[in-house]
């Protein structure tokens, strides 16, 4: 019987929502780049440094999620706090000075922000659903996932703007004069405030994640008297089942190979919004206004994802996404001063659809007792993906990069790098067509037989099936 509660009502569904906003709107997103140079790291520390993060993500992706399903997502999800504070510590310490020392210290932060990425990743979602099977209506996940977005997109607003404001000794000793103190803060005093401040939220969601509870649903396969080598063994075995679930089911293959289609390549746009901006001659003060004016689309979009699923089957959702993300990726090479932004912009809403319609379809066909799993294999694919484009646009940009000195061997070296970049941007549109035109061939007898497939799981969980 479905319970006539309002989702909200429940606790761990509001920490859910909570815990979303806390770990991941950082304050110090807006400079990330910059904040690892100011520390005094290089370009290539700083580019290995986020290889490390990337690998340890893929390497404990699955694993941890196997391990939520088997002791609880509870213990996870306080995990993943820890190791958000002690990255936090870690930055806020170490001194300035000692560059082995600080590229040391920086590694170890790198390994535990992946590993608190890869125990977050499906555990949060899998306690928050499993919450609703057992207390509520699962067919309220989309609800839920429209308030958690624009909440998290409003928390993002809020610390991307302040954020770069506190990074700013200028910003920030104008204040202080302001105020009537006579203090004149340096970089190296202003540059640790984000870190702070980020620390302040890895307090709360510790706080926040200490109060949830496994649901009911959870319980049963918990193992706790269990030695380490039989929890070992039941991990490899969990792992095992929910990657066979995942190839035997056609509905949840298509999902997430689709999923990881769009998101790898609009994910590594994303990651390079700074020089897109410079090159549409946007001011780079306008660059933390235009991320809070991102995340204020935020509060629309996952409405407007939610009424499509609601209205549409998961198709013609495909379709929707496929066209708007090559919309927009055709719109990024044409570069258009200041209007350029456009395109950037429908790229940041693509992956928001992206990421709702994944979630919300691989959860009504996923079993609970595997839910956690299988949405870690999810995050394995997707983050094997986006690392995998990250070797193959550095080859491309190297590439690139000698044909433009050929062409132009009296440019200057920023010169090459910005032309290397808009040929590099061309590449896109024609490389997601490929890969979709691959996926859709694969996934096409999925989709087809999507209506006569019947979605595993038990309980309300088998009566339901994807519209």
């Amino acid at each position: 019987m479905e319970s006539s509660l309002s989702p909200f009502s429940l606790a761990n569904v509001r920490r859910f929502i909570a815990f979303r906003a806390f770990f991941n709107a950082r304050f110090y997103y807006p400079v990330f780049t910059i904040l690892f140079l100011d520390y005094g790291l290089t370009i290539e520390q700083f580019a290995l440094l986020n290889t490390v993060w990337a690998f340890t993500i893929v390497l404990a992706e699955v694993p941890s999620g196997a391990l939520a399903d088997l002791i609880g997502r509870k213990r996870l999800m306080v995990t993943t706090s820890c190791l958000m504070i002690g990255e936090m510590v870690l930055l806020s310490l170490v001194p300035l000075g000692n560059s082995t020392l600080i590229f040391s210290v920086f590694f170890i932060n790198r390994v535990f922000s992946g590993l608190a990425e890869a125990l977050a990743s499906g555990a949060d979602e899998a306690m928050a659903y499993d919450t609703l099977v057992a207390e509520g209506d699962p067919e309220d996940w989309p609800r839920v996932l429209d308030i958690q977005m624009r909440v998290q997109n409003i928390a993002y607003m809020v610390t991307m703007t302040s954020g770069a404001m506190v990074y700013s000794p200028e910003t920030v000793n104008s204040v202080l004069h302001w105020l009537g103190m006579q203090v004149n803060l340096s970089q190296q005093v202003t540059m640790r405030f984000p870190v702070y401040l980020t620390l302040g939220l890895g307090i709360l969601s510790l706080v926040t994640t200490l109060g949830m509870q496994d649901p009911a649903a959870d319980k049963p396969v918990r193992q706790l008297e269990q030695g380490i080598w039989q929890k070992i063994r039941r991990v490899s075995s969990q792992t095992m089942t929910a990657g066979g679930w995942i190839i035997q089911t056609p509905m949840a293959l298509a999902i997430i190979l689709f999923g990881m289609s769009f998101d790898h390549v609009l994910r590594m746009l994303v990651t390079m919004t700074s020089q897109y901006y410079r090159l549409v001659e946007l001011p780079e003060a306008s660059f933390g206004l235009i991320g809070s004016g991102v995340a204020l689309t935020g509060l629309v979009v996952p409405r407007i994802a939610r009424a499509m699923v609601e209205h549409f089957n998961p198709l013609i959702n495909v379709l929707w996404i496929t066209g708007l993300s090559l919309i927009s990726l055709w719109g990024l090479t044409w570069f258009i001063p200041y209007l350029g932004v456009i395109p950037m912009v429908m790229v940041f809403v693509t992956m928001m659809l992206t990421s709702f319609f994944t979630s919300t379809y691989l959860n009504q066909i996923t079993r609970s007792e595997q839910r956690a799993t299988v949405l870690s294999f999810k995050g394995l694919a997707f983050n094997a993906a986006y690392g995998i484009i990250g070797i193959l646009y550095a080859v491309l940009i190297r590439q690139l990069r000698g044909s433009v000195h050929k062409a132009h061997p009296l440019w200057s070296a920023s010169l090459l790098e910005d032309e290397a970049f808009r040929h590099s941007i061309c590449w896109f549109p024609w490389y997601l067509t490929g890969i979709i035109l691959v996926v859709g061939v694969i996934c096409l007898r999925y989709f087809r037989n999507a209506d006569r497939s019947h979605p595993a799981g038990n309980g309300k969980e088998n009566e339901r099936t994807i519209r």
